[in-house]
């Protein structure tokens, strides 16, 4: 238990997030770089609504996928490069943090609380987005789906990040946009909270199951509602443990 939070009546939880369309809005980065790439090799007319279809997918099961819809004979791992290029150049320089996301880590970064960041991105466009957005100063420990064997909706990427902070997977909380990471985090026996960037998948299994569900995306997200979620009768707000840093 941290000081300053003994009143809480549960433990504090260390909270793990999703990174493209959980804490930026990075999906039409990666849209356009995915369609450069199959325009590139000769596939044009890839479409925003084909694209959603692969959401909370990761980069390198996207591709395969996408390689043999298309029939493209260059290597997934030529086409992965290709795209984490392409998309690096993107996300340097157009990465929105949403609003309230911004609020969240910063309450819980202040308040001490764990927290990492388990991605189904390249390890390179994770730390290219955390430094451009800022949110590296609160966000230290990162795992993509390339350090494990399987990609979301298998939980190796989220037992990977429970394990570097050494934390017991019953107290990890997951904060999710899309169903296969919902799904990862029910089998890694974490507890989620789902912010559907594709409203109507909202409906899916693997969302209704999950703790908390905000059925209308980020337009329905806010900081306090996750917060008072996850510490239910918390009480009065503690004093901080750590200082927000400066962005």
């Amino acid at each position: 238990m941290l000081d300053g939070m003994n009143s809480r009546r549960i433990p504090v939880p260390t909270v793990v997030f999703d990174l493209d369309a959980t804490l930026v809005d990075s999906e039409p980065n990666y849209y356009e770089a995915a369609r450069r790439l199959l325009e590139r090799y000769g596939a044009p007319g890839f479409t925003w609504e084909h694209h959603t279809r692969f959401i909370g997918i990761g980069v390198r099961e996207t591709l395969a996928a996408l390689r043999a819809e298309y029939g493209i004979a260059a290597p997934v791992d030529e086409l992965v490069a290709g795209q984490d290029s392409l998309y690096l150049e993107l996300a340097r320089s157009s990465t929105e943090v949403f609003p309230e996301m911004r609020k969240f880590v910063g309450r819980l970064y202040q308040e001490g609380v764990g927290m990492a960041v388990a991605s189904g991105s390249s390890r390179a466009a994770i730390e290219a987005v955390l430094a451009g957005t800022g949110l590296g100063a609160y966000l230290s420990t990162y795992v993509s789906a390339d350090e494990v064997a399987h990609g979301k909706p298998e939980p190796d990427v989220f037992l990977e990040t429970a394990r570097r902070l050494g934390a017991a997977h019953a107290d990890c909380v997951v904060v999710e946009d899309a169903a296969p990471g919902a799904a990862a985090a029910h089998a890694a026996g974490m507890r989620c909270i789902a912010i559907p960037y594709v409203a109507a998948t909202a409906s899916d299994p693997a969302f209704t199951a999950a703790g908390l569900l905000f059925a209308r995306g980020q337009s329905e997200f806010t900081a306090q509602a996750a917060y008072d979620w996850l510490f239910p009768g918390a009480g009065p707000r503690p004093a901080p443990v750590r200082p927000v840093p400066s962005s």
